[in-house]
């Protein structure tokens, strides 16, 4: 492979075999490919304008080519026949275009093969309200909510609608039938498209990802009115997943927003993926939070710090806290006590965990997984 004839189908084929979960191509650099969470730089020629140029002619949708020169960022997918689809963004950086590519498995994953809690099995069981899945860029949410989305088409009878922006996993027709409808495409934008989707016969409504005001106000509206509305959020936990809904709105509309969230939030699923110990791969570390009739009070009255107490102390629910899934990972040997501290957004709490559990008390953690 030389400067010249940079082959795109090429690299993204053996970015695939080598087990990468994204590359990164930017003018003047060496393709890049992160794989097990770290970025590994290729030993081959910089990439060139024209490299990226000629990336661009292959990988762009048609629709797309009058905005490439004006556009600052573009979402859109590519799919090698026979290998993996592929989410694009085209973005810029000091004026140069530059390119990362998220590679997308044909196989939807079981929540088995993923290693997440089989009690995630019960948010497929919901016939109406939100159930979010949450976490930072690379948690692995949209491979969580596909295994979602599929676990129901297994094994229900429904109409699914995604919206999403762009189209990731590609669903067949099991038991369900499922409309899939990408943004830009087949409708204007997320609220447009949650929308008209309630015009469409749906049960099950697949919202990308929740960016804004009107799609919260979309998603609330559809969940309210009978039908399931998954959606991925950008936040760490259940609670900051609930305070960001409820602060996306003007201060006099909270009240009526927090006991509408109240009503029809189902549960939350915030996810971590983690470095394994032997250094091969990574697992993910989940938080669960299932509304209760407790937990829907405290929603209500803004009393959300006792929100966490609820889930640190609702194993009946098959609740479970972020440190508390770190803490059953490390006693199953999965993942060590130092990367475990080093991943905890609350440090002190998981300190006191670690000097408790090697003083006898590990097995209070112990969720079946």
């Amino acid at each position: 492979m030389t400067e010249s004839t940079f082959d795109i189908n090429g690299f993204l084929t053996e970015a695939v075999k080598e087990g990468a979960s994204d590359v990164h191509l930017r003018i003047d650099e060496v393709p890049v490919v992160r794989i097990d969470g770290k970025i590994v730089k290729k030993d081959l020629p910089q990439i060139a304008e024209k490299d990226i140029s000629r990336v661009l002619n292959i990988v762009l949708p048609k629709y797309l080519r009058t905005k490439v020169q004006s556009a600052f960022d573009l979402d859109f997918s590519y799919e090698i026949k026979g290998i993996s689809r592929f989410r694009i963004n085209m973005g810029r950086q000091l004026g140069n275009t530059s390119l990362v590519f998220r590679i997308i498995p044909y196989e939807i994953p079981t929540f088995k093969e993923l290693k997440l809690p089989p009690s995630l099995e019960t948010f497929s069981k919901f016939h109406n309200g939100i159930v979010l899945v949450t976490g930072p860029t690379g948690c692995g949410k949209s491979t969580t909510i596909a295994s979602l989305i599929d676990l129901i088409n297994k094994n229900e009878q429904k109409h699914i609608i995604t919206i999403e922006d762009p189209i990731e996993y590609i669903y067949s027709n099991k038991k369900c039938i499922i409309t899939q409808r990408q943004v830009e495409i087949d409708t204007l934008s997320f609220p447009d498209g949650v929308k008209y989707a309630l015009r469409q016969d749906p049960d099950v409504i697949l919202i990308g990802e929740i960016r804004d005001v009107e799609t919260m106000t979309s998603a609330l509206k559809a969940s309210e009115t009978g039908h399931l509305v998954i959606a991925s959020l950008h936040t760490n936990d259940a609670i900051q997943t609930v305070n960001r809904i409820i602060n996306m709105f003007e201060v006099k509309d909270r009240e009526h927003i927090r006991r509408q969230l109240a009503e029809t939030l189902r549960g939350s699923i915030a996810q971590k993926l983690i470095p394994k110990k032997d250094g091969h791969g990574r697992i993910p570390a989940c938080e669960i939070m299932v509304v209760t009739p407790t937990i829907k009070d405290f929603i209500i009255r803004d009393e959300l710090e006792q929100v966490y107490d609820l889930v640190k102390k609702g194993s009946y629910n098959d609740m479970i806290t972020m440190n508390m899934s770190l803490m059953q990972l490390i006693k199953e040997g999965m993942i060590s006590q130092e990367t475990a501290m080093d991943v905890s957004d609350n440090k002190v709490e998981m300190g006191q965990m670690l000097r408790g559990a090697y003083h006898g008390t590990v097995e209070r953690f112990n969720i079946n997984y």
